[in-house]
């Protein structure tokens, strides 16, 4: 006997029950165990912060994760699965900072670095329990007592060896160059870093002029360059003006003032409205004006003259799109500016702003003070020293920092960088060997990044990190000592070693030959040890016990056992993180691209489209959706979305509502309903028995399964997971609402006869094997319902079997075309009863089904029981000429007929309305017409035309494609009162059910009601009684139960015998 089933299914409270069973049973660890000889199948788990609780967009990357090492595993890979925590960087340093009311780099220093970092260390893992709990909830099974943390000193060493051999390379380089600053948190950020949260901005847009000293005519009198600017707070600091040199610009004498200003042509018409406001002096080229010098527009850095400043440069990147078309230059705060400077071998930056941005004594007046909050004071300043020409304000898109959201800065830092611009053709070529699922994503998004990539600055200016090994002598920065291991570090600076952290390696000194040496301050960014997670968590290549093999070496071989990967996921945002630093070290080590298989995941939205937002409450919390409706719910409602395919989801909560009504319930419903009637009938084979039944229901079902099990595999392979729910989805469907909906009284008939028995052999089977499908999507209910009906030799778990191979022989694609066909015309049938208000208990006489392809009738034929008892219709009446049901006619597509005829449309379109019925017929069978017009042989198909159908009186017609299907809506008085008794013994059962009465329950039946309904119920007495169960039928007084029938009212009332 099967373990009862109650159709009230409550998924949540099942799937901790099934936790619970896979936590006594130690399943995973079997799962991963069963497979340990057997191929590795490498899976590497991007590290998250732990610095706060897990979101939806955890949840998908999560199950996503989940889903394809679970199916890997059942088709015989050995997958491990290693959790990885992000324990360094700013989030963990921004909950430190809270923890100790502390703010700023200055203040840490104050503080202590050492006591700051061990806070960091103390609150790194805040949230692991949290995280546990509710991975381990979403039916995840990933190691956790195995994981990986980046502030484990063995990941930390693995992470010196990387720096090294890029080092060694000579790939690792410190320079000058123009970086996002977050000046929240006083460190730079890499380019990719600085992409990922951009938002628009109003900020103030002024024109200011700088007085020409030496470079124009004397004739001119007073003039001045025009310069236009979005941060006067840069205007201090300017030390050139950037002229293009093929641009046409003008002198102008401006009539109001009486003042020569220069600047583009083509921007005179945005400061002169009318031609009578100015004069035209002179006409140059932007090359004509190089070498001009003016007078600084502040005084601070005016001793920078004799050094080459304040004089215009040449380059073409000056447009006139806006602004004046004289670009003013400070090279501390602009790419541009400091590559155009350094071109013209004006080497100077100033930058007096401190590591929080704020104005330094260089600036007086403005000292202590943020630098953008200087703005509206600076402008006031240059108005009333009368060079302040125009203000404005613009909304533009501006960068902001992720960590922080406070706008970035632009800014020249010195840093450590590792070169890649030199290997964009290799980079290229390692992604051209990844498959990206989808493929857009790495052709386009991803490709294109790599082909401009720029060099990578590494360095971070903080604390809680893992440090730059490269030790600098105290008198000669070019003298540099890189530092690989543990052990060589101890060799150098005869000091034991036991942290790599800051506070531990910076009093770490090494002395050689008379020389001091003491470590960069810097911190590596916490990206590069994300890159090199796939070494580092192997402590690669010092193995166990921190001792490395001096026979391992270094080369491809030698990593094979865990590199590169076979899949990865993560999100779209991605490809400027983790993909990229995994795929610039990959092939700086290897020349390999580390990863063979990426799945790229959208974003996960509010419901309203915006992101999602703790402070704004604008979607459900996930513990709520996972008590509510269950993780199976949550996870199919995710993968069975475009999400998976990196677009974007906007979440809703009736969608997770709409995946349990729609799939999880039917699917129980069919297995409980399996349960309630082969328990009734005794049945319960030991074992799983591969059915070999004739009934035509039963090979369509079976041979349905292994169509699905071969297209869900074959989306597996391609790692296309919402490709592969898809038919798992459709299955269902006909699972519950065609299979069982038409074998329904093969499993209530009394007699247990050979037929009955192949229905719960064949019912069986299919409900096992849809669990091994289902298995890696939809776990719980998977493990749930394979637990109570597996053989009694089958394995404990689902999840320890394996997937299952698609049989050939078992499938029959003629059947399943024809049964396809059949459910279309069930389909339309059910549509113009519900189009036409015929009731569905209400019996009619004829559904006529015409084609013009003798195929498609061939196809249907032999199907009418099928037809008749699912559309509740006597009989099934075929033909070829639809003109038997509806007046056809069709009208012209003028859309299609002009390209097709040209200036022939009007005519043919004449033609068109002319058609005989017989004609209009046979194109709206999509067979073809020929025309003579104007002397012309004309042929029309069925795209050139809109046919219109209009049925016959006593009809009504549905057409899909080459299948017609009419009904005939007359009623007899036998008809009628057939639907009568039909609407009785819907009401009965309904009664039955709210009674709580059990499937096998005879019962007593008595009806109140009017002699017309009566004679209906007396005349189909029998099948009221056996549709019911009913031993007794009588006609009386009751008291209670109104209820309207088909517009008679009826009392009904039901008691057990």
């Amino acid at each position: 006997m099967f373990q009862p089933v109650s159709n009230k299914s409550d998924f949540p409270n099942m799937e901790r029950e099934i936790l619970a069973f896979w936590e006594a049973h130690g399943t995973f660890k079997k799962s991963v165990e069963r497979n340990k000889d057997k191929r590795d199948y490498v899976f590497y788990d991007g590290p998250p912060f732990a610095t706060g609780l897990p979101h939806y967009g955890h949840l998908l990357a999560g199950t996503i994760k989940d889903i394809v090492p679970r199916y890997q595993t059942m088709r015989g890979y050995h997958v491990e699965r290693r959790f990885g925590w992000d324990c360094h960087g700013l989030p963990i340093e921004a909950l430190a900072q809270e923890a100790l009311g502390v703010n700023g780099t200055h203040e840490i220093r104050q503080l202590g670095v050492d006591k700051f970092n061990e806070q960091c260390r103390a609150m790194v893992l805040k949230y692991v329990d949290e995280w546990r709990k509710t991975v381990t909830r979403m039916g995840r099974w990933v190691d956790f007592d195995n994981d990986y943390k980046t502030m484990d000193p063995a990941f930390m060493e693995s992470i010196w060896w990387v720096f090294k051999q890029l080092w060694d390379q000579g790939r690792v380089y410190k320079s000058y160059r123009i970086m996002p600053y977050s000046w929240k948190l006083s460190t730079p950020l890499s380019n990719f870093e600085a992409g990922s949260n951009y938002k628009d901005v109003q900020d103030p847009a002024v024109t200011v002029r700088a007085k020409v000293l030496t470079g124009a005519d004397p004739a001119w009198g007073e003039t001045s360059l025009l310069i236009w600017t979005t941060t006067p707070w840069t205007l201090p600091e300017n030390l050139a003006i950037c002229a293009g040199p093929e641009i046409d610009y003008v002198a102008v004498r401006d009539v109001t003032d009486n003042v020569c200003f220069v600047m583009a042509e083509a921007r005179v018409s945005a400061y002169y409205k009318k031609p009578e406001e100015y004069q035209v002096l002179a006409r140059m080229k932007g090359a004509d004006l190089k070498g001009w010098t003016y007078e600084p527009i502040f005084p601070y850095f005016a001793e920078y003259a004799t050094a080459g400043a304040f004089r215009v440069l040449n380059d073409a990147f000056v447009s006139t799109g806006d602004g004046t078309g004289l670009v003013h230059i400070a090279p501390a705060y602009g790419e541009d500016d400091f590559r155009v400077c350094k071109e013209a071998g004006l080497n100077v930056i100033v930058d007096p702003l401190d590591a929080s941005c704020n104005f330094t004594e260089t600036l007086p007046e403005y000292k202590g003070r943020f630098c953008k909050d200087c703005d509206k004071d600076l402008i006031k300043r240059l108005k009333h020293e009368g060079k302040l020409v125009h203000q404005t304000t613009i909304v533009h898109s501006y960068p902001f920092c992720d960590r922080t959201d406070t706008p970035l800065v632009y800014r020249a830092i010195e840093a450590w960088y590792v070169r890649v611009e030199d290997l964009h053709d290799r980079l290229t070529r390692n992604n051209d060997s990844v498959h990206w699922m989808p493929d857009y994503v790495g052709d386009k998004r991803f490709g294109n990044w790599l082909k401009e990539a720029r060099d990578w600055n590494i360095s971070r200016n903080r604390f809680w990190g893992s440090c730059i090994p490269v030790w600098v002598n105290e008198r000669d920065a070019e003298d540099t000592i890189c530092v690989g291991s543990v052990a060589e570090l101890e060799a150098l600076s005869g000091v034991k070693v036991t942290d790599l952290h800051k506070h531990f390696v910076d009093k770490v000194v090494i002395h050689r030959d008379g020389k001091t040496y003491r470590r960069t301050p810097e911190v590596l960014d916490c990206w590069f040890e994300s890159g090199a997670m796939p070494y580092a968590q192997q402590h690669y290549p010092f193995g166990e016990g921190n001792v490395r093999s001096e026979a391992l070496g270094v080369g491809v071989d030698d990593v094979s056992r865990f590199f590169p990967a076979d899949f990865i996921a993560e999100g779209l945002d991605q490809t400027r993180g983790w993909f990229y630093t995994l795929m610039v070290l990959g092939t700086c080590l290897f020349d390999k691209s580390p990863y063979k298989n990426v799945v790229v995941n959208g974003l996960v939205l509010a419901e309203d489209g915006k992101k999602m937002s703790k402070r704004l409450k604008n979607y459900p919390d996930p513990t709520h959706v996972l008590d509510a409706y269950g993780a199976d719910a949550l996870r199919l409602y995710m993968i069975y979305s475009p999400v998976v395919r990196a677009e974007n989801l906007r979440f809703s909560e009736n969608g997770v509502k709409q995946i349990l009504r729609d799939l999880l319930i039917p699917w129980w419903n069919a297995y409980s309903f399996f349960v309630t009637y082969a328990n009734v009938d005794g049945f319960h084979d030991a074992e799983l028995v591969k059915p070999s039944s004739p009934n035509v229901l039963d090979r369509w079902i079976v041979s349905s399964l292994e169509t699905l099990v071969h297209d869900v595999a074959e989306a597996m392979d391609v790692y296309d997971l919402q490709r592969s729910v898809r038919p798992f989805v459709n299955f269902v469907e006909d699972l519950t609402n065609w299979y069982i909906r038409r074998s329904r009284r093969r499993f209530w008939k009394s007699q247990n006869d050979d037929d009955k028995m192949q229905a719960y052999r064949t019912l069986r089977y299919v409900l096992v094997q849809l669990c091994k499908v289902a298995a890696p999507f939809t776990p719980f209910i998977s493990e749930a319902i394979y637990r109570n009906l597996k053989g009694a030799s089958m394995p404990e778990s689902v999840h320890l079997c394996d997937f299952p191979e698609a049989d050939a022989a078992a499938r029959d694609e003629a059947l399943e075309r024809r049964m396809a066909r059949v459910q279309t015309v069930v389909r339309l049938g059910r549509q113009l009863r519900t189009e036409n208000d015929l009731k569905v208990r209400q019996p009619l006489s004829v559904i006529h089904v015409v084609s013009a392809n003798p195929e498609v009738r061939a196809m249907l034929e032999g199907f009418e029981e099928l037809v008749t008892d699912e559309l509740n219709i006597k009989s099934v009446a075929y033909g070829a000429d639809e003109t038997a049901l509806a007046e056809v006619s069709v009208k012209a597509d003028f859309r299609k007929l002009g390209p097709k005829f040209g200036p022939r449309m009007k005519a043919v379109a004449t033609a068109i309305a002319g058609l005989s019925s017989a004609q209009a017929a046979a194109l709206a069978a999509n067979r073809e017409v020929t025309l003579e017009i104007a002397g012309e042989t004309v042929a029309l198909s069925a795209e050139d035309v809109v046919a219109q159908r209009t049925p016959k009186a006593g009809m009504v017609v549905a057409s899909e494609g080459d299948v017609i299907v009419g009904l005939e809506t007359a009623l007899t008085p036998e008809l009628v009162q057939e639907g009568l008794a039909r609407e009785f013994v819907s009401r009965v059962q309904n009664l039955r059910k709210d009674a709580d009465f059990e499937v096998t329950q005879r019962i007593a039946v008595t009806v109140d009601c009017d002699a017309e309904f009566r004679a209906a119920v007396e005349m189909f007495a029998d099948y009221v009684k056996a549709e019911t169960l009913c031993e007794h039928l009588t006609f009386g007084l009751v008291c209670d139960g109104l209820c309207v029938l088909n517009d008679h009212d009826v009392k009904i009332a039901v008691a057990r015998v």
